[in-house]
């Protein structure tokens, strides 16, 4: 039997998971990145490559490095938590080295189009042109996993700010910016509250003479560190805390999650409370703003009104001269190589489980990583190439149209009314719902109750420790033997970077906290039990 050839579209974080998934499935892959190295968007260059995202310096990752890690090889314990780009970069290579993954990827080759084969309907293949130093080539294969990601094309809407033409000082969205340097002394007004608007504001106000961020409904804003000096992810993405959620009223839900993080600091006398609840929009993360803003070298404004040659003029009325405007807008979706394809994707980039395309007569084609996960990239990119490659082999079959379009349509039923008016937040998911959704199309779901009978000590730190990815591999397709004792570990390898300066008992308060949880999952598993006894005596 021939074996199927797969093009991988990017070589970024999504992109690798998909040639290591293509590998694992015994499919030939073929990547085509455009750049010179992989990495995406985690690699930092001066001068960024024509469509490449360009970081900022200092770009730290937002997720904790083990719920960040590819599933079967765990982040060096010796990593900080919070990985800087180039810890990010490293970690990279060293997953493409071990899996061998470099050989699979052609550098400095753009895709060019992806179009149907004229069999397309018996066949499910596809014709790729590809260009490299001038030349272009085409392919043919079997099917597609495109992981080009979101931040290629950057949003910037002038035609939104009355008289920004006539401004003269100097106009650049976040894609450009890459250290404070060059704005020591100025005037700065950022526009937008996303994660990389508020990082460019604190990072900015250090050496600007004044920093404004303008903001259209403000923020909710969470700190990497959390209660007992945990990362924040790592302590409240666990299956015990989703199994409250599920159970507990959203407001009271909202009602607690934002008392929290008043208590840091009131949202309300910072001018950053939001008008919509916590659950209802995405967040922000940032460590340094209520600091700047304390200490007056951040000024929250509300959303521009217009621009002068000199000077903004905000909403509420007051003005203020700037020498620089930063438009932090985010970016736009977008997949050129697929313009000659209109049927593969609508205006609403309608896709089942935000993987595949429902309206093609062969599933052959998938996008990986362009869901909004709250939480980290990896694991769900990942996840969703394990599915893939196994609905690409036949082993997976996918429900018809019509199935697929109800679950479509009842997704977007479930999303609030603020998610709806945004393209990228329709595509915002639950990061553990998520995940166990692939994960049971894909049969790798880990089954507690199970655990709980045979593993005690396992099932314990899955229900009530970090959800990280190596859940996913302790059965069904890819199980990796050392799944078990990466999950036992993951706790040490939070606090190996830390602990520098080794005092006695520096773990009593984390230990007190595990054997309370350990107490309310006994109590969890026993009721489900229960359950399962008086349902199956019916």
């Amino acid at each position: 039997m021939m074996v199927k050839k797969i093009a991988v579209i990017g070589a970024g974080v999504s992109g690798l998971g998909a040639i290591k998934s293509c590998l694992e499935a015994e499919l030939e892959p073929t990547c085509f990145e455009k750049s010179s190295d992989i990495g995406g968007l985690w690699k930092y260059e001066e001068i960024p490559e024509n469509g490449r995202l360009g970081i900022y310096k200092s770009l730290t990752c937002n997720t904790s490095k083990e719920m960040t890690a590819f599933s079967d090889y765990p982040i060096p314990e010796h990593y900080p938590n919070y990985m800087h780009n180039s810890k990010m970069m490293e970690y990279l290579r060293m997953y493409a080295k071990h899996f061998g993954l470099m050989k699979h990827i052609q550098f400095q080759t753009k895709v060019c189009t992806v179009r149907k084969r004229p069999d397309f309907s018996a066949s499910g293949q596809w014709d790729v042109v590809v260009e490299a130093d001038g030349v272009q080539k085409t392919y043919v294969f079997d099917g597609i996993m495109v992981c080009s990601g979101h931040y290629t094309e950057k949003h910037l809407p002038l035609q939104e700010f009355t008289g920004i033409t006539q401004f003269q000082g100097r106009c650049l969205h976040t894609w450009e910016y890459k250290h404070p340097g060059n704005f020591e002394g100025k005037r700065v007004v950022v526009v937008g509250i996303g994660n990389s608007g508020a990082d460019v504001a604190s990072e900015i106000s250090r050496v600007a003479e004044q920093v404004f961020l303008s903001t259209r409904r403000g923020a909710w804003i969470w700190n990497r560190v959390w209660d007992n000096g945990n990362p924040m992810d790592a302590s409240l993405f666990t299956r015990y805390n989703r199994a409250v959620q599920k159970i507990s009223p959203t407001f009271l839900i909202n009602r607690q999650i934002e008392n929290k993080l008043n208590l840091r600091f009131n949202h309300t006398n910072y001018g950053l409370k939001p008008q919509h609840r916590i659950l209802d929009h995405r967040t922000v993360l940032s460590d340094d703003l209520p600091n700047r803003i304390i200490t007056g070298r951040v000024q929250i404004k509300p959303n521009v009104k217009e621009f002068t040659s000199t000077s903004v003029i905000f909403e509420d009325g007051t003005e203020e001269s700037i020498d620089v405007v930063i438009f932090a807008t985010g970016y736009i979706l977008s997949f050129p190589f697929l313009h000659d394809e209109p049927t593969v994707l609508d205006s609403q980039y309608s896709m089942f489980k935000f993987v595949f395309p429902p309206g093609l007569e062969k599933p052959t084609l998938a996008f990986i990583g362009i869901v909004q996960p709250a939480g980290a990239i990896i694991p769900t990119s990942e996840l969703q190439s394990r599915w893939t490659v196994q609905v690409f082999t036949g082993l997976k079959k996918l429900p018809s149209k019509k199935d697929m379009m109800a679950d479509i349509t009842r997704k977007r039923r479930k999303m609030t009314k603020d998610f709806r008016k945004s393209l990228k937040d329709s595509r915002h998911v639950q990061f553990i719902d998520y995940m166990d959704e692939i994960a049971s199309e894909l049969g790798v779901k880990p089954n507690l109750l199970s655990l709980f009978l045979w593993d005690t000590k396992l099932a314990k730190e899955i229900f009530c420790g970090p959800c990280t990815s190596y859940q996913y591999r302790l059965q069904g397709p890819g199980k990796w033997a050392g799944a078990r004792a990466a999950i036992l570990t993951q706790r040490e390898r939070m606090l190996k970077p830390l602990r520098t300066r080794v005092l006695k008992h520096s773990q009593a308060s984390l230990s007190r906290l595990f054997w309370v949880k350990s107490i309310c999952v006994v109590f969890f598993v026993f009721v489900s039990m229960l359950a399962v006894v008086y349902i199956t005596s019916r």
